[in-house]
Formats: structure tokens, sequence, C-alpha cells
């Protein structure tokens, strides 16, 4: 069988749905639906650099390489016609800022060569070189630093254990990455199910000798807020292919959080489809899902991240107390805290209704602006300190939003030997005041102005109980 070739270009911008076709740029939708709640979690990887979120996606199992562009990979195993060998997926994706584009008429181009090579000791099995290239169709989409573009593969390998390197190089300068893991193929049985696999989208196939028509997700990613939906490809094919499945979710400790049967409909020769995990259902962190045939003990399982955004890459139930500290007041939060794992579900449903400032819509409206708060803090204010929210300035925008009014003392008194910045809250009835002392932008606060703001916090947070 020939390898597939697959490059997407998803746009956040557009409210397309993604297609596929090799070495295409296609627009995606923009924010995925409701909000989703979340319970107890998996794993716990301190969140912050992009070093940091390399680390966590090899916590949930992926390949995250190592260089100048941060792609994951995931490896998924399907059903092949015959057991003397698998269908074997590689996905790949990285962020569209990484790469170098250029002007072409009235749309930005990028190129990069893709190279995966499989090798059992020292013989080359597979060897797969392609140079991709990305079109795009604004400035902005150069940018984005989401799973922004997916390149993947499908290859028949026999079962057993494997060398996969993987590497990435912009075709535009000297940036490139690569990792190098072993991997254990699996022997799939014909009763058996597949890797579950998170996708964007997918026709499932009918026949074991077809390949399924998907857009695979390789970060295993949904973001709270955004996503309330994750679609799960569960490949069944054959005459002896499962016509049930049982899915179960566990997060921390393996804390069981939701189970239900799936009925398998019949498609062609076999019970192939994709079911829609809903994200209310799994914990902040890392989650577990364990696929398997209704009274049998083997289980197919994958891991999913639920994130807070893709720059934070949050990984357990307790990491995420450090994130919430200026949304609501330290005694709910340790309501919330000093909840069992057994019991972290309801907690956090409890928090969540507590905490809505909207308790007619389906979402939390409060928690899904604050952590667009953190999103923007990280950006606006990178230049303030190691992580943009946690500086002065974006700690006063997180907690408190946007100022009323800005006065920069540096644009009325250029001589001014200390430049100085007052945010002013009407409503509060606060001026926050940050000091540039260097002349470089970097703002801080003056002891007052710490006091002053420590207090507006407390305010705003009384205000919300």
């Amino acid at each position: 069988m020939a390898a597939a070739t697959m490059a997407a270009m998803m746009s956040a911008c557009s409210g397309k749905r993604p297609a596929v076709g090799p070495g295409s740029a296609i627009p995606n939708s923009g924010p995925r639906g409701g909000a989703g709640a979340a319970g107890a979690t998996g794993g716990g990887v301190v969140a912050g650099s992009p070093a940091d979120m390399q680390r966590l996606y090899r916590s949930m199992g992926l390949i995250a390489g190592t260089g100048a562009i941060p792609f994951v990979s995931s490896v998924s195993f399907l059903r092949s016609p015959t057991p003397d060998s698998t269908l074997t997926l590689v996905a790949l994706s990285l962020p569209s800022r990484v790469l170098g584009f250029t002007r072409q008429g009235d749309r930005y181009a990028a190129s990069y060569l893709a190279r995966l090579e499989v090798r059992q000791g020292s013989t080359v099995v597979k060897l797969i070189e392609a140079t991709e290239k990305v079109l795009v169709p604004t400035f902005r989409e150069t940018s984005r630093t989401d799973e922004s573009i997916i390149w993947q593969q499908f290859l028949k390998l026999a079962p057993g254990r494997y060398s996969v390197a993987l590497s990435i190089k912009d075709e535009s300068s000297i940036r490139n990455a690569s990792e190098e893991v072993q991997l254990e193929v699996p022997r799939l049985s014909p009763d058996m199910f597949g890797s579950p696999l998170p996708v964007y989208e997918a026709i499932p196939r009918s026949t074991a000798d077809s390949l399924p028509r998907l857009l695979a997700r390789p970060r295993a990613t949904v973001v709270f807020g955004q996503d309330s939906v994750l679609p799960l490809y569960l490949d069944a094919v054959g005459a002896a292919a499962p016509t049930r499945a049982h899915l179960r979710i566990t997060g921390d400790g393996d804390t069981r959080l939701f189970d239900t049967d799936i009925e398998l409909p019949a498609r062609g020769d076999g019970h192939s489809t994709t079911y829609g995990v809903p994200v209310a259902k799994m914990g902040i962190g890392i989650n577990t899902l364990l696929v398997s045939v209704p009274g049998r003990a083997d289980t197919a399982r994958a891991r999913v991240l639920v994130s807070l955004g893709d720059d934070l890459p949050i990984a357990s139930f307790d990491e995420m107390f450090a994130y919430l500290r200026y949304f609501t007041t330290a005694d709910r939060l340790k309501t919330l805290r000093d909840a069992t794992p057994a019991f972290r579900p309801e907690a956090w449903a409890a928090f969540l209704k507590a905490t809505d400032p909207i308790p007619g819509t389906s979402e939390n409206e409060g928690l899904r602006d604050y952590f667009a708060r953190i999103r923007v803090a990280n950006i606006r204010f990178r230049d303030d300190g190691p992580v943009g929210w946690q500086s002065d300035r974006g700690t006063a925008f997180v907690a408190l939003g946007d100022p009323d009014n800005i006065v920069d003392t540096g644009m009325t008194d250029p001589n001014a030997r200390v430049r100085q910045q007052i945010w002013e809250y009407r409503e509060l009835r606060v001026q926050i005041v940050f000091i540039d002392q260097t002349g470089f932008g970097r703002w801080r606060l003056s002891t007052q102005g710490r006091a002053e703001l420590d207090n507006a916090i407390r305010r705003r947070m009384a205000s919300r109980q």
C-alpha cells in the first residue's frame, strides 16, 4: 500500500470546515462550540515555557520534537486485511509561526521538509521525505501558535519493534527539529479495536483493505470554553469486528469520570464510526480514554489533554489553582481543593454553578473570559516578564480587566526622569500606577501601587460573591 501524505492548514479565522488534501492550506472553524466543564484530571507537569509544553506532550505518550520547531506527533494502529501487518498512522503537527512565510500574490506561502525513517536494527524499513507547501490567505495566519499545520502518513508495518526518526526543516531558514523513539507495533486480531483516534473529522472506512479518510489530531487536545466535543474515531472492520464499544474516561488517580456504551452502526464490512466525546465529561488536564468490547478485558486507550489554551498546558487539577487565584476568593478555592479525587467532578460542577455570572446559559462566561484574559496577557505583556500574565501589568489586566483609561506620562512629558503609566478603573475608584525606571518599557508596580492593586482585586472578588 502506498503511503498517503496529507498536510492541512487550519485557520481559526474562518467558519469553514477543514478539508483534507495533499499539501493543502485549508481553513478550519474558529471557536468550536460551547463550554466544557471539568472534573478530575491526570498527571502533573508544571506549565509555562514551550519546553514545558513539549514535556507535557511526552508525558501523554506523544512524540515531541527537540529543536527550533516544536512539532508534536502521534502514532496510532489500525487493522490491516491480514494479521501479519498493522496499518500505522503517523501524524505530525506544528504551528505556522515557526515557518518563514513570503508574499505570493494575494496569499502567503511557506515550505517545509518532513522526513520519516522507520528502522529495524540497521535495516531501513521505510523512508519518506516530502517537501510540503503551505498557503494561507492572511498575514495573521502566519503567526499562529496552535496546531495549524498537520502532516500525516499511513504505513503498513509488520508487528514488532522499530526505531522511528522524525524531523522537520523550514525550507526558508536553518530552523529544524528532530526526535527518535522506540516503537512497538502490535498485532491486532480481527475482533479487536485499533487505537481510539482523536480527530478533527473522519469518514469511517468500511473494509480493512481501504484507508479511513480522516484528519488526525496529533496533540490530542481540546480547549476548555471552546470545544464542546472531541471527535474520536473508532475503527472496527471485518466480519468479526465489534458491534458495540464501551468507553470509560478516567482522570487523576484513575478516578472514573464517565462510562457509556456505544452502538456501532453497520458500515460495509464493518462497524467503524466517529463518536463525539463530551468535553464536559473530562477533567482539566490529562484524561485517559479506555475503549473495550463489552464483556472483554482487553482495552485500547488514548490520552487526551483538556487545556485552558494552547499556551496554558495545565496537566493536573492541583496545578489549575495557580491560574485561578485571581478569579475567586481563597475560601472558595479551598473548598474545591479539599475535594477528594472521587468527589472532584461534583465539586467542580458546584464551583462552576457558584461562579457563573449568567446561570441561564450553557457555559460559565466569567471563567471563559478570565482564561481568555490570561491568554491575551501572555501576548500583550510578554516583554514585562518571563510569563506575561504573571507580570505586574498582566496581573492587573487578568484580575480587573481592561482599564477605563490609561495615562502615559512619557507622552505628555518626554523629559521626565521616571516614566509612569496610570491605569484608571472608575467603577472601583482606583488608579494603579506602574513605573518604568529603566526606560525599556519594563513596567513595575510601586509599593503603594501593589497595595492598591491587591485591595482592588479583593473588592472585585467580593463583588462576584
